[in-house]
């Protein structure tokens, strides 16, 4: 199986070449140049298996450059204990008759971004082996949150590599801004960015382009690579979870196999609901796939309307890792839809980096409204919802979650469509303790990691271990840089001059 690029520039390369380059050099991402099929049959198979076998199995679909043996070796190193703290890895939590959530936060940054960076480093290291790569690679990342964590804690002293992480400097919550500046590691870095993640996203995305700085890096024997979903290595392990959370249901006794299903995920730069549609396109029966958005809805914007517009106000809220206005994955979706045309791919791409929106024809509206349903939630729903949800169930959810569970209510209301749906749960609630205190209504006298073991108390709910530890980590990192500094940041921690 082949990779190319959604821009066309680019001739088609291997999986591994793929993983290793994260980003074509015309500035598009990398997709399968086929889909293979996941049979009736196969998912069956994997009911009885555990979540390593099943993600090993997915991968290998799209992975016909890898072995069997490797596969099931870096999953069952990835997904294990004491890396996660449930022996399911991704568990369903039943909240009631017809909706499930698949709690995606069990790893050791106790977020979704876990579930494929726990993996990726093992994934990236063979890929540098079986091309022949000597160069050391630097793994650069932007990151609205949860990423930033994960992959650090994936890739810290990780032999042949070094990593740096980008953030927005107001935007993330005190415990993921904490997780990120005490990182421990020899080849890490951690950087703030003066602008919000869009900025962040935008500078990553320029030093990727910048072929001269390219050059300067290849003589320093060093090359560039990202953990960000736009690397199809970090996207893949994410449609796993999505075929394990299936087979659970039909093991629990909750469907049929070959029952469809919805599927609700919060998102912001759509990436972990496009592992969800590639889900669907290779087999998986799903129904719809509804996309959550907080006040940051331009996402659910082009699902109702086909016109892409980030010429809007930017809102921080309470889902930071969904304050989000340049969603990078919607290209992949796009470009499937056009006919893999990269010319018309580019024409999108370029009228939203000139004027700042792009409107995409009747036909391809059409078949993304089929497909998907979109909606948005205000900071009070989200605050509501979170409260609602422990009330009436006992159940913790972090803000993210309630986002999507919102934004499924008003759906189903609207629609009627009472079909069993599995929303994404993307965040411990511990990442957003003075969220969730605000929600249920309890004072806030304290700030950052002191909340954690307030709301532990209070909610009853135990603390993850990872973030249990928190008060004795020491920050390491404090640099904090422009977006026409990121480049320089990078040069420095790589010694280029």
């Amino acid at each position: 199986m082949l990779y190319q690029s959604t821009r066309g520039g680019e001739t088609r390369i291997t999986a591994a070449e793929a993983i290793v380059r994260g980003l074509s050099d015309d500035g598009g991402l990398f997709v399968p140049e086929s889909y293979p099929t996941l049979t009736k049959n196969a998912i069956g198979n994997l009911v009885t298996k555990p979540y390593s076998e099943r993600a090993a199995y997915i991968m290998g679909l799209f992975l016909d450059d890898f072995s069997v043996d490797e596969l099931s070796q870096y999953s069952s190193k990835a997904y294990c204990a004491p890396g996660f703290d449930n022996t399911a890895i991704a568990p369903l939590y039943k909240l009631d008759g017809n909706t499930s959530f698949l709690e995606l936060w069990h790893g050791p940054t106790c977020a979704f971004k876990d579930m494929a960076l726990q993996i990726l480093p093992q994934l990236l290291t063979s890929s540098l082996r079986k091309i022949g790569e000597t160069r050391e690679v630097c793994i650069l990342v932007a990151t609205s949150g949860d990423t930033g964590k994960a992959a650090l804690e994936g890739f810290a002293d990780v032999p042949g590599t070094k990593i740096m992480v980008f953030y927005p400097r107001d935007g993330v919550s005190d415990v993921q801004k904490l997780q990120m500046t005490t990182q421990s590691g020899e080849n890490v870095n951690v950087v703030a960015v003066e602008g919000n993640f869009d900025v962040a996203q935008t500078g990553v995305k320029a030093i990727f382009s910048d072929e001269g700085f390219r050059k300067e890096l290849d003589q320093r024997g060093c090359f560039l690579s990202s953990a960000n979903s736009i690397n199809w290595g970090r996207l893949l392990p994410q449609i796993a979870y999505y075929v394990s959370a299936y087979c659970d249901l039909i093991a629990k006794g909750e469907i049929m196999l070959g029952d469809k299903i919805n599927i609700c995920v919060p998102t912001g730069n759509f990436g972990n609901i496009l592992a969800a549609w590639y889900a669907k396109r290779i087999g998986l029966p799903v129904n719809k796939l509804i996309c959550a958005s907080n006040r940051n809805d331009v996402l659910t914007q082009f699902i109702g309307t086909g016109t892409y517009d980030k010429n809007r106000p930017f809102y921080t809220t309470a889902s930071p890792s969904m304050d989000i206005l340049v969603s990078s994955n919607l290209e992949r979706l796009l470009f499937e839809l056009s006919g893999k045309d990269g010319e018309v791919l580019s024409g999108y791409m370029s009228a939203l980096a000139k004027a700042g929106w792009y409107e995409v024809p009747d036909p391809m509206k059409e078949e993304i409204y089929h497909v998907f349903a979109g909606g948005c939630c205000s900071e009070d729903d989200t605050m509501a919802t979170i409260s609602d949800v422990f009330n009436k169930h006992n159940y913790l959810i972090d803000t993210h979650t309630a986002v999507a569970y919102k934004v499924l209510r008003d759906y189903r209301e609207n629609s009627g469509d009472e079909t069993l749906t599995v929303v994404a749960s993307t965040a411990s609630p511990f990442k957003f303790c003075d969220s969730v205190m605000q929600a249920l209504g309890q004072p806030i006298d304290d700030s950052g990691v002191d909340l954690i073991g307030i709301l532990a108390d209070y909610s009853g709910c135990g603390v993850p271990a990872p973030l249990s530890s928190m008060k004795e980590k020491q920050q390491r990192f404090y640099n904090s840089v422009s977006a026409d500094g990121m480049k320089a940041a990078v040069g420095e921690f790589l010694e280029v001059r």
